[in-house]
């Protein structure tokens, strides 16, 4: 499984550090953008404090079935230069579509066979590339349909019923201060503000809010894998009818049982509290095998020749 440095220059000049995995045998290969979820993600989808592992193992069984992957740094994290907390939700779609027309450049990648993976917030933007841009296929992972500040008052009020029974007591008040943290943030004008004392990307939050996901799903005119735990805690699992329901075409929708926001799945009561001992497992391997295969399917990839050519030029 070669692995490449790639660096993308976005809209601005800023080079984003990425690697191009690439599969065993000849190309040009099909390919895949890989888009994380919020925050200062590097290319394997980690932070200083959460580390999700998603990108090292979902482009080593993609590249299995013929598939070259692009996943890069976000912007103040990894090799990439700048500020996470002063970049817009605008910024990192801008920063995608200029990752995706990087990817069909590339002399080792066929620029009529591209899909994009969007985990979370990554999902919103994989749909975004989807309704403006040449792609042949879009998987979204834990993502919504419906207007940015619905979802996240969904995810607030979600949340709050996994708290302790005395906590769950105060949601009406806690309810009422998250709207006043919400209308304080719509009324700041910078990129960075202090909430409560602490440094808040403004700028992402307030053009977060107001971004509709249904306007990029009935734009979509390519095929749709949409799937959701059905016990995610940070977007609601029934906004996969809605996805389906909107893409002219339809959408292959899963709704997958015990799975979480995370992508592992947690048979017993799931919290918040319970992302730290789940992370230490991997990526579920029934997910990462219904990705890779439904993208191979859609994408024209030749997995076995090309296993079969790796095996002949390594003995």
């Amino acid at each position: 499984m070669p692995e490449i440095d790639m660096t993308v220059t976005a809209a601005d000049g800023t080079p984003m550090a990425g690697t191009l995995t690439l599969p065993v045998g000849p190309g040009p290969h099909p390919a895949v953008l890989l888009l994380h979820g919020s925050g200062p993600l590097d290319r394997d989808g980690n932070s200083r404090k959460v580390r999700m592992n998603l990108g090292r193992p979902l482009a080593a069984a993609l590249a299995a079935e013929g598939l070259a992957v692009l996943r890069y740094d976000r912007r103040g994290t990894g090799a990439t230069p700048g500020a996470w907390r002063a970049t817009g939700f605008t910024d990192n779609y801008k920063d995608a579509a200029a990752a995706l027309r990087a990817l069909a450049d590339h002399p080792a990648v066929r620029p009529a066979a591209i899909g994009v993976i969007g985990h979370s917030e990554g999902a919103l933007h994989a749909m975004s590339l989807a309704a403006r841009h040449d792609v042949g296929a879009v998987v979204l992972l834990a993502g919504y349909a419906r207007l940015g500040e619905e979802a996240l008052r969904w995810q607030a009020r979600s949340i709050v019923q996994g708290l302790p029974a005395p906590v769950r007591l105060l949601r009406r008040p806690l309810g009422a201060l998250g709207s006043r943290v919400l209308a304080r943030i719509k009324r700041t004008r910078t990129d960075v503000a202090r909430i409560a004392g602490f440094p808040v990307n403004a700028r992402w939050m307030r053009e977060n809010l107001v971004h509709d996901t249904r306007d990029d799903l009935i734009a979509i005119h390519t095929p749709v894998l949409a799937v959701t735990g059905d016990k995610d805690l940070q977007v609601d699992p029934a906004d996969l009818d809605e996805m389906r329901r909107l893409v002219p075409g339809g959408a292959e929708i899963h709704r997958i049982p015990d799975l979480t926001h995370i992508l592992r799945r947690d048979p017993g009561r799931h919290t918040l509290r319970s992302y730290g001992r789940l992370l230490r497992d991997p990526v579920d391997a029934a997910l990462l095998n219904l990705i890779t295969t439904w993208l191979a399917r859609q994408l024209g990839a030749t997995s076995g020749q090309l296993r079969a050519e790796g095996r002949t030029h390594s003995s």
